[in-house]
């Protein structure tokens, strides 16, 4: 299921006016096009992870932040059934599975991943880490440096204020990642 634009674009302006930039100061600090933002504002389009990701580096805010909802008393997300974002540069795509409550720092998402292009992020804000639990395949994930190979059941933390990776070496490739901002 892919996440509605309507949460994205409701949540994007939220945190653009919160941070008192105009869209064009925005798009500038996100290296996107302004009409783009303006049409992601307004509920049109399907925006890539890399953009999302851009405009939350732009302002300043952890990545599911743009993907909340109203927090419920009990939530279950069944697989396949929660708010998706893919990428336009590689087979991945991230369900987000919990955003971070008010004053806590702690985002978890489902990953399914496929052979192909590795997705190689770039570092986060500096204090950030990352915990990834495979649940079903194999991948490379880690430091850029120094990846390591994992199979179903392992897991991995890494400081993610560093250039980081992902490569499924399996068809449907599933983890778990846990994502920190201190």
């Amino acid at each position: 299921m892919s996440l509605p634009i309507e949460i994205i674009a409701s949540n994007l302006q939220k945190e653009r006016h919160k941070s008192g930039l105009s869209l064009g100061e925005l798009s500038r600090r996100a290296g996107i096009a302004k009409s783009t933002l303006s049409q992601l504002e307004s509920g049109q389009g399907n925006p890539s992870l890399e953009t999302l990701w851009s405009l939350c580096v732009a302002l300043d805010i952890p990545f599911a932040k743009l993907m909340e909802t109203q927090i419920q008393a009990a939530q279950v997300i069944r697989y396949g059934e929660g708010p998706a974002v893919a990428s336009d540069i590689a087979h991945y795509q991230a369900v987000l599975l919990a955003a971070c409550p008010p004053n806590a720092r702690r985002d978890v998402y489902i990953l399914t991943v496929n052979p192909g292009e590795p997705r190689c992020s770039q570092p986060h804000p500096i204090g950030s880490a990352e915990h990834i639990i495979i649940m079903q395949g194999q991948a490379k994930v880690g430091l850029a440096s120094q990846p390591a190979l994992l199979n179903a059941g392992d897991y991995i933390f890494y400081p993610a204020d560093q250039a980081h990776i992902f490569e499924a070496l399996e068809p449907d490739t599933r983890a778990i990642l846990i994502s920190e901002q201190r």
